[in-house]
């Protein structure tokens, strides 16, 4: 008995130094978020989704929608189509209009990121002495397993055949890959098997605005953490980092904890945005920044090991629960983006008055 202890024992320890040795993710990647498919409608030249990450929450619709409505429930983690929240009491109709995202190329040449695409967001915060903060968040809820697909050109998403492709149904499609040579994650907005979070790195630029930067996090409970990276008041480029002060290193000094499994999803981090804060002392009006992406070093949860059994194929919980999440996504976001199609329609395009045909001539 007193060596199965001793066993045991080792066995967590082992555990333990292996969690020691941080695993390294890329969260999210603003520079692969470039619109590719679906041009504007009113704008045929300028594309509107990204065909990695649709979603198309029309599936659960109701039937009272037409086809053309339907098609508005397709949308995509594009960086156009972001949303900028404003404080209650900052949320006056002239500073919400000129809050938006947008895509920002970097300058060929540029000693950083020279020639992709970065996420720039724009903030009209209140000119008046008050504190106020924005959040920049994706226009839905990243979902954490949603399965490999093929999308086409219209944003058709077909999902991938299972056995098919290890390659294609081992990560689901917000995972992104994960490099061959260093093993690094570069997801599209979720990371599995995330236990201890060591560290968190943003990657953005500052114009020397005194204000604030915090990173938003879903774990698989739905919580969500507000982690504060620090202020934006320097030019350029920086990785601004967030180091865990409560972190322990030395595995002697742990609570070791044994994680329930199936049907408990592994533990996941979500990103669910950004929150820029200025103070009351601090310049108002417009503001902006730009973002390359979020990166994590974290422990993980459980070893990484073979399983002899499909526990997901049998039963099918977690499909279920993340379904009922889909659908109730789909009530919110879907039906938003149809009433933002039908003003759409209402909306009058002309910038001027016609001009009224001559009546005669004057003597």
């Amino acid at each position: 008995m007193r060596r199965q202890i001793i066993v045991v024992a080792l066995a967590l320890l082992f555990v333990g130094a292996v969690a020691v040795s941080a695993d390294e993710a890329v969260l999210i990647d603003f520079s692969l978020l470039k619109a590719d498919i679906i041009a504007d409608s009113l704008h045929p030249e300028r594309l509107t989704q990204n065909r990695a990450t649709m979603m198309d929450f029309s599936g659960v619709a109701g039937a009272s929608y037409t086809q053309e409505q339907k098609d508005q429930m397709k949308v995509s983690l594009a960086i156009p189509n972001w949303e900028v929240i404003l404080a209650s009491s900052s949320r006056t109709n002239l500073n919400q209009a000129l809050c938006l995202t947008a895509e920002v190329p970097v300058v060929q040449g540029a000693k950083t990121y020279g020639g992709q695409t970065v996420f720039g967001v724009r903030i009209h915060f209140p000119t008046e002495s008050y504190n106020s903060w924005a959040r920049v968040v994706p226009p839905f809820e990243i979902p954490a397993f949603e399965p490999q697909a093929t999308i086409d050109d219209k944003g058709n998403i077909t999902p991938a055949a299972a056995g098919t492709d290890p390659a294609k149904t081992s990560l689901t499609r917000f995972e992104g890959t994960t490099d061959s040579a260093t093993g690094i994650i570069t997801a599209l907005g979720v990371v599995k098997n995330v236990g201890v979070i060591k560290s968190i790195g943003v990657d953005v630029k500052g114009l020397n605005f005194p204000h604030g930067l915090s990173v938003i996090l879903i774990d698989a409970d739905g919580n969500e953490k507000v982690v504060f990276m620090g202020y934006l008041n320097f030019d350029g480029w920086r990785t601004l980092t967030w180091n865990n002060p409560q972190y322990i290193s030395d595995v002697r000094n742990r609570e070791l904890r044994i994680f329930p499994l199936y049907p408990k999803s592994i533990p996941y981090v979500k990103f669910g945005g950004f929150i820029l804060t200025r103070d009351a002392a601090s310049e108002g009006g417009d503001f902006v920044a730009y973002f390359k992406d979020v990166k994590i070093l974290f422990d993980k949860a459980v070893p990484s090991t073979a399983a002899d059994i499909n526990d997901e194929a049998v039963w099918g919980i977690v499909a279920q629960k993340e379904n009922d999440r889909k659908i109730a996504e789909s009530r919110r976001f879907g039906a938003q983006q149809v009433l933002r199609f039908l003003e759409r329609q209402k909306q009058e395009s002309k910038q001027d008055f016609t001009a009224a045909p001559a009546t005669g001539t004057t003597k």
